[in-house]
């Protein structure tokens, strides 16, 4: 039986119940239940994390994989996949990791001691908690940040943004760079859809702007749920007021998947349009994800319009200085553009 550590954010209550206070579900759990995430275990009254330093999902993949376009183009980061999640995406295209439970799993753990001392190999640049709910595994990723900052690696999370602000705000103190998932941009989505709420993730993604976090956001277009004009305008608008305009944005198509394998890719001129409309409204950076051909994930300069990194799927050519401006006008760049 996997035993885990001993959570953090989480509180006793009456008959050995323990109330997990990491996510906005805030989980009641009986003694040996879990809760929402599955990895979250009561034991003996004690609140446990069975997913502590399970990965059995573990890739040196490229940076713009993750995705991330303007975190140091053309690098390589090791990236992280664990078990568990505290959505219910219908959509999940990682289902087999976020439906996961850790029993049975032991084989897979990889001791602190061990990811410090590996991060920076094989040409890392750092390590990605990624493909499942990262946020989840708040106690190891506690553990490992600091001191792998410390040693000069990178911490990069790609989440859904769905966690209480404490705890949200105490993993964003410590990490360089993160892809937030916004899946929708209404709360009927994310009640029908996700399991969730919107106004966590809005806010918890504003908190990552604000402590200087290399942010940028991916929202995967599902057609008849999140592709209407409402929706996407609504989203582009919000960026603009409340972060900043060059917040890079990932229109990601979407593929028929676990429970909505009824639903059809995301046709082509959808996405360019949410592309147009988006750089119409004002956003400078903005691609399109999951589709091959076209200048779709080029970066262009948000002050004389001229290609700046062109790519092609994961591979890059850029002419971004190392200071993040423009070679050809000078324009700061928003971005992290060098180690």
């Amino acid at each position: 039986m996997v035993e885990g550590t001993l959570a953090r954010h989480w509180e006793s209550l009456e008959g050995r119940d323990a109330r997990c206070d990491l996510c906005p579900h805030t989980c009641r759990i009986g003694e040996g239940k879990r809760g929402i995430c599955g990895i979250r275990v009561n034991r003996n009254g004690k609140l446990m994390a069975a997913g502590y330093g399970l990965y059995p999902a573990v890739h040196l993949d490229p940076i713009e994989k993750k995705p991330l376009n303007h975190f140091l183009p053309g690098s390589r980061i090791l990236s992280l996949g664990s078990i568990g999640c505290n959505l219910s995406c219908r959509h999940c295209q990682n289902w087999s990791l976020s439906r996961e439970r850790p029993e049975g799993m032991e084989d897979y753990f990889i001791p602190p001691e061990l990811l410090i001392n590996r991060a920076l190999d094989r040409e890392s640049i750092g390590v990605a908690f990624t493909y499942n709910e990262p946020t989840i595994n708040f106690e190891y990723i506690m553990d490992v940040s600091p001191e792998l900052r410390k040693r000069g690696a990178k911490v990069v999370l790609v989440t859904n943004g769905h966690l209480r602000p404490g705890p949200w705000k105490e993993l964003m103190e410590h990490t360089d760079g993160a892809n937030v998932d916004v899946k929708g941009f209404s709360e009927d989505f994310y009640t029908r859809i996700v399991g969730g709420t919107l106004g966590t993730v809005l806010d918890n993604v504003k908190t990552a702007v604000d402590l200087g976090v290399h942010t940028e956001i991916a929202y995967l277009v599902i057609p008849g749920h999140n592709d209407d004009e409402e929706q996407i305008k609504g989203f582009i608008g919000w960026i603009l007021s409340k972060l900043h305009d060059q917040v890079p944005v990932h229109f990601n198509r979407f593929h028929p998947d676990h429970k909505m394998l009824d639903v059809p890719p995301t046709p082509e001129g959808t996405l360019i349009r949410s592309k147009e409309t988006a750089i119409e409204m004002g956003l400078k950076h903005v691609f399109i994800g999951n589709m091959g051909g076209g200048s779709f994930n080029d970066t262009y300069c948000p002050g004389c319009g001229k290609r700046i990194i062109s790519r092609n799927m994961f591979s890059i050519r850029s002419k971004v200085s190392n200071d993040g401006r423009c070679p050809h006008c000078g324009t700061s760049v928003y971005g992290v553009w060098r180690t």
